[in-house]
Order: structure tokens, then sequence, then C-alpha cells
């Protein structure tokens, strides 16, 4: 396609980008992915949650002249979300899964017929078992397959899903139609798999930066039980009436962390795997309409979400691998605004999660895997570097937003702290995990220390001018630097190990990072420092935001959404609000080019918000 109207084929996307989308660029690699797919050729997309890769499909889409696009996606949630979404724009995009109705599936199957569809939505297994039954005037008409979340393909990958493994057959059955592979996460072993799996090997490789920088980054150490707890309040509290996720290992965890949360005042429910359908249903609706502002889920919770506004991602506990904890903080920020990742990460985490990998089908693989997820969370450096270098990106500055940037960790000459902790795994005849080490080292006289007589031994109580957190810290310090190790087959036992020895009877000196009890405090937002559109440089600085506005056009857009059946980042993000919070708009001209306006939603709601902004602005 050479275009339309006169047009060449870039300006041609460009005006459906604006008039559809409200957007007046692509970013980074978009066109060059949307071009090289209108040339028939294949690939592989890895752009970050939030990078845009849905328009890289999208568009080509719209494109065809009586052709339409199929998108292959594994939940119905998100293809619900994203056709409501892609209408609110005026875009023709129409889903067949297990929820439609026989007469909706046939009245869809007419609509492809007649060329009213420019993008089929499907999940792969309705898709396999479906598509042998279109007849040819539907199959003549796919211009593209796209297939998301492509990593659930490759059993390297870190949600493999069965299902995904026949889409291969599609390339065989039909060579000519181009294939598109997206992912936001997916290291080289699994991209190669991709490749070989869908059968496309001479497909293009795009690789978008991994960075998200309008996220800040942080990790807590050492702490657990009441006082991660109590942290956790504190970081939610600075996001009061904003939304977040809370990632918990356990089902039951989600439970319990939720129900503490509520007596608190925090509104906060839970999600797993194991609740029914309805229930789950029902918090996805409440948080992506914004009744709900937290939710306390298992890594079940996420992939269907698209919503733009989630402003913080908390992790309980440390991931499994820097693959899940990197897209699950991806779901915080979308919309470009500034937005917070806290994982919590202690003793405990490793040990659990050491069992998972050990019960897996790829126990080298995960260990490898969970040991970069360690360094990640132990790291003295520049969170944005250590994360980035996984994804083979080089990242050659500091972020100056995370926390060891914010906070450089001091060091010290911690041997003799070292030698304590050494001396008591030694003194137990190394037949004690972490935590008697710790009751030991602090002196407390618990049942099951006494009953091993435990308090009785030389180091017991040398260590009480520390608290938990802090031995918990330098025990993790001492772990990862290789002075103990970990007996996971012998009950979690502590043993030192040579270079441990050489410590304790000082053949060797060592350093440490000193402990710093963690209190939350609101972050003023980043400025800018480069023009780069959909980075942050893109955001509206929020000291020339009239907030009280914003907020009154945060209730417009809720009774709109209410009014329209449709959850409220759908009707504008918190991007464009800003926008127009900054801009102020009173009539539909300069409402049109406000960020996100795009033309069907200009027509439909231009009147309701400068009504508001013209009311804002007699009440000063």
């Amino acid at each position: 396609m050479d275009g339309i109207n006169g047009m060449t084929r870039q300006e041609f996307a460009l005006a459906l980008l604006r008039s559809c989308y409200g957007y007046d660029q692509f970013r980074g690699h978009q066109w060059d992915i949307i071009d090289h797919t209108l040339n028939g050729g294949d690939s592989i997309v890895l752009m970050p949650t939030g990078g845009g890769k849905s328009l890289c499909y999208q568009i080509p889409g719209l494109m065809s002249q009586d052709g339409f696009a199929v998108v292959i996606s594994p939940l119905l949630a998100l293809m619900n979300d994203q056709i409501d979404a892609l209408q609110q724009n005026g875009v023709p995009a129409l889903a067949l899964n297990s929820e439609k109705s026989d007469d909706e599936k046939r009245q869809t199957m007419e609509l492809l017929m007649q060329g009213k569809v420019k993008l089929l939505y499907i999940s792969p297994e309705k898709l396999l078992s479906e598509i042998d039954r279109w007849s040819t005037t539907i199959t003549d008409r796919i211009c593209l397959f796209a297939i998301d979340e492509a990593h659930c393909i490759s059993q390297w990958g870190h949600d493999f899903r069965p299902e995904y493994t026949q889409l291969g057959g599609l390339k065989q059955r039909f060579p000519d139609i181009p294939v598109m592979a997206l992912t936001a996460t997916a290291d080289r072993i699994t991209r190669d798999d991709i490749a070989l799996q869908l059968n496309i090997p001479a497909a293009r490789l795009f690789v978008s930066s991994f960075d998200r920088p309008n996220i800040s980054l942080n990790v807590v150490q050492g702490s657990s039980g009441k006082q991660k707890f109590s942290q956790m309040v504190q970081f939610i509290n600075l996001h009061r009436g904003e939304s977040g996720i809370i990632y918990c290992l356990r089902r039951k965890d989600t439970e319990t962390l939720a129900a503490k949360l509520t007596a608190t005042g925090i509104q906060a429910r839970p999600f797993h795997a194991g609740m029914s359908t309805k229930q789950k249903q029902q918090v996805q609706r409440d948080f992506i309409n914004d009744d709900l502002k937290v939710v306390c889920a298992t890594i079940a919770f996420g992939m269907g979400i698209d919503k733009s506004n989630v402003r913080y991602v908390i992790h309980s506990n440390m991931p499994r691998n820097i693959e899940g904890y990197y897209q699950e903080i991806g779901r915080a920020g979308r919309d470009g605004l500034p937005a917070e990742a806290l994982m919590f990460y202690n003793y405990g985490d490793v040990v659990t999660l050491q069992q998972f990998a050990r019960q897996s089908g790829q126990i080298q693989i995960n260990m490898d895997k969970l040991k970069r997820m360690q360094q990640f969370a132990e790291s003295g450096v520049c969170r944005r570097r250590v994360l980035l270098s996984y994804f083979n990106e080089r990242y050659d500055h500091d972020c100056h937003n995370c926390d060891v940037c914010d906070n450089p960790p001091e060091r010290f000459d911690g041997t003799t702290l070292a030698q304590m902790a050494l001396s008591a795994i030694k003194r137990t005849d190394e037949q004690a995990g972490m935590y008697t080490i710790t009751d030991i080292l602090l002196g407390w006289r618990k049942a099951d220390i006494i009953e091993k007589g435990y308090d009785r031994l030389k180091t017991f109580g040398v260590g009480r001018a520390n608290s938990m957190s802090e031995w918990n810290a330098y025990l993790l310090q001492m772990l990862q630097m290789g002075l103990i190790d970990v007996a996971y087959d012998e009950n979690n036992h502590l043993k030192v190990t040579d270079y441990g020895n050489d410590v304790l009877y000082g053949r060797q000196r060592i350093a440490l990072n000193r402990f710093e009890r963690r209190e939350f405090t609101a972050k003023a937002p980043k400025q800018p420092t480069t023009e780069t559109p959909g980075t942050i440089a893109g955001m509206v600085a929020a000291n020339e935001m009239d907030k009280a506005l914003f907020e009154k056009l945060r209730d417009v857009r809720k009774a709109l959404a209410i009014a329209n059946h449709i959850a409220p980042y759908m009707v504008f993000s918190d991007k464009s609000l800003q926008a127009m919070a900054t801009e102020k708009p009173t009539n539909q001209a300069e409402f049109s080019v406000i960020y996100g306006v795009g033309e069907t939603k200009c027509q439909k709601y231009w009147r309701p918000f400068t009504a508001a902004i013209i009311a804002h602005q007699r009440s000063r």
C-alpha cells in the first residue's frame, strides 16, 4: 500500500494516529515495525509494557483497505478492555471468544465478510478451532497475524502456555500473511525459541529500549512481619486515592494482607487463581473502574489489565525472575506519568523460591534466573543499570530514580560483625537456619533456643547492638558474598564456606553496606531532561498544572465512564487530563489538539470537559 488520497504511506499512518488516537507522532521503532509489516515482513517485537506495542499491529489493520488484522491474545479480560478502548476511539474492532453468543459470533463473521472489521481479537484456542471453517472470503482479507504475549509460546519463557504451541501452523497454512510476535519480556534464548516455534526464522527483530524512566525502583531488605506491614502502609498512604497492585507469593498471603490493610482503613481486596471466575471478574472490574484502589494478588493478576493509571506496584516478596518482575512493575505508569515500584526482600524469600525452583521441570535455568533476581535486589549500584543489563541493553549512567541513586549505600568494615555471625553458625555445629542464628545473636530466649542449649553458647547475645532487621540484611549480604551457604537439603541450615572461614579466623577482611531503616516520603516528580516523545519529557510539568481543576476533571471522567459503562481511563488517561488542566481548552478547536484526543473522542466529550474548565475558571 502506497498511501491514500495523495498521501504517502507514512503520512496516511500519521493521519490515522492523530484522528483515532490523538497522538502526533510515532515513538521509537513503531513506524519501522509498521512499515516492515506493510511490506509483508515477519517480525519479533520486544517493547516494554506501556511502550506502545498495540499500535504496531493496530495501524496496519486500519491501513488495509478491505482487510483486517487477527490479534491473538491469551486473556478474555484483556481482549474486552482493548476492544472497549478501541471502540471509544472509533476503531471497528470485535472479538471472537467463549463469552460471545451464537448470534454475536454470526454477526461478527458477517461483518468480517463485508470488510467492516479492522481488528479481530481472538484466543489461540478459538482461532485454531475455528479458522478451518472460515470461508476464503474471510481468510483472503487477513492482512496480519499479531501474536501478543508471545513469550507464552516458549518453554524458556516465564509464562509458558501449551495452547500457544500450535500457532506455528499459521505460517505453514498462510505463508504470505505477515506474522508479528510481540512481548514485553524475553531474553535471547526465549526470542530464538519464539522464532522457531512460530516458523518465522527470517523474522526481523525489533528491540526497543527496556527503560521505563518514569518508574522509580526501590528495594527494602531485611524487613519482615510487623515492620514490613508498617512500611507498606506508610508507602500506600503516600498514594491515597491512587491505584496500586501488591504482589504476593501465595494465595493465602493475598487474603491475609488484604484483610490487614482493610483493617487500617486502606481499601484492598485479594485476587488469586483459587477464587471463582465471578469473584475475580468483580475484583478486576472494580479495580479498572477506580472503585477499588488496592489489589493484593498473585501473579495470576495483571496480564488482563490495560489500566493506564496504576501509580505503584509493590512486591511483598522477591519475584522468581527478572522477566516476571519487569513485566509486573510495567503495569505501573503506563500513561508515562511518575510511578513507583517497591520490593520487599528477605531471607525467607530466598528459601521459598529456591524450593520452587527445585520443584520445577527446569531446575538449572530457574536457579540461574533466581540468582540474577537476587543480584538485582542486593545491588549496591544503580538498579536501573542492573535491570537493563539483564536485557543486554547498555545504560552507561546512573538513573537518579532508584533508591541506590537517591541514597547510595555507605560501606564499612564489616569483619567483626561477620565474625560474630560465622562463630554462631559454627557453635551450632552448622545445624541452625538463618532465623535461629539471628535469635542467638540477639540473645532472645525463645523455647527452641533454650531447648537446644543455644542460650549457653559463647556467642549468645553478642549482637544485641543491632536490630533483627539489621542482622537479616547483613546475613543476606554474607550469603550473596559467599561467606555462608544454605543447605537446602538439610532443612535450610547455614554452612560456613572456605571464604567464610578465612574471614572468621582473621585471614580476610570484608566490607558491608550499612543498613539504613527505610522511611517513605513523598517524591517530587522528576523533571524531564530530554525531549523524547512518549517518555518523561512528554509529561505535563506538575508545577504548570491546575491541581484543583485536575481533580474536577477526574470527577467528570468518572461520571462519563459510569454513563458509558466503561473504565475511566478509557475516557481519557491521567496524562490527557493533566494536559487539559494545564492548557485549559474552552472550545472544540482547542480541545481537539489536547494529547490523546482523537476525532471520535473530541466529538463525544469536548462539551462536558470544556464546560467544567469554564465553570472552574469562573469560580476563581
